[in-house]
């Protein structure tokens, strides 16, 4: 059964060195980020991957999405075709920004596709693990898959078995709009965008492609 840690009783730098350590022996833990809460575990280890899609119940086929802490890093694991000022005004927040992949990730994460989505959320917790692991945290809802994103720890109590560290941030949020996750949009082709999923940025998301002349693909 997991540990649970309440993140508003401990110091910052005690929950990421906990985390870190956690994540570092291969264990999966979940984590509140700027939308919902999330399980976790570095993208680099292939059997922590593994793990995740089974305590999820999640198709193989599905990719997952990872966070890294800075907009540098997204330049090492995805080929990035927009500017650093556009990466600049959707991230940190809630939106996955999808690039073809680069040979330095995992090739076991994903394996049935070329591309990669990519988040920093506004979470410092979050991008402080990631950068303490020097690498990318491989980040997906904290539910079983094809039910409810979960707000709260106790909306995903059926998972606690499986996780190493379960940390508490409490209520993230009380409506329909709030368990929406992220805006997933595929920039993958320069000069294009496509929405995957319009999750909870979406409005703000729009207006920052528009504002640097990107096209929808599928209206073109």
């Amino acid at each position: 059964m997991a540990r649970v840690v309440d993140i508003c009783s401990n110091e910052l730098h005690q929950l990421v060195a906990m985390a870190t350590e956690s994540l570092l022996s291969g264990k999966v833990i979940a984590v509140p980020t700027d939308t919902i809460y999330g399980i976790a575990a570095l993208v680099q280890n292939s059997e922590a991957v593994d793990r995740m899609y089974n305590i999820k119940n999640r198709d193989y086929s599905k990719p997952l999405a990872i966070s890294v802490a800075e907009i540098k890093d997204i330049y090492r694991w995805g080929k990035v075709t927009v500017s650093s000022e556009l990466l600049s005004e959707l991230l940190p927040g809630a939106v996955t920004v999808v690039f073809e992949r680069t040979e330095d990730l995992n090739p076991d994460l994903n394996p049935g596709t070329s591309l990669v989505g990519i988040r920093i959320p506004d979470h410092k917790f979050v991008r402080e693990i990631s950068r303490s692991c020097q690498g990318p945290i491989a980040l997906t809802s904290a539910n079983v898959s094809s039910t409810q994103s979960t707000l709260n720890i106790q909306e995903f109590k059926n998972l606690w078995p499986q996780l190493d560290i379960v940390f508490d941030g409490g209520e993230l949020g009380d409506t329909f709009h709030s368990r929406a996750g992220s805006t997933v949009v595929d920039l993958s082709v320069q000069g294009t965008y496509k929405i995957i999923r319009e999750g909870s940025a979406i409005k703000s998301t729009l207006a920052a492609l528009r504002s640097h002349h990107l096209q929808d693909r599928e209206n073109r």
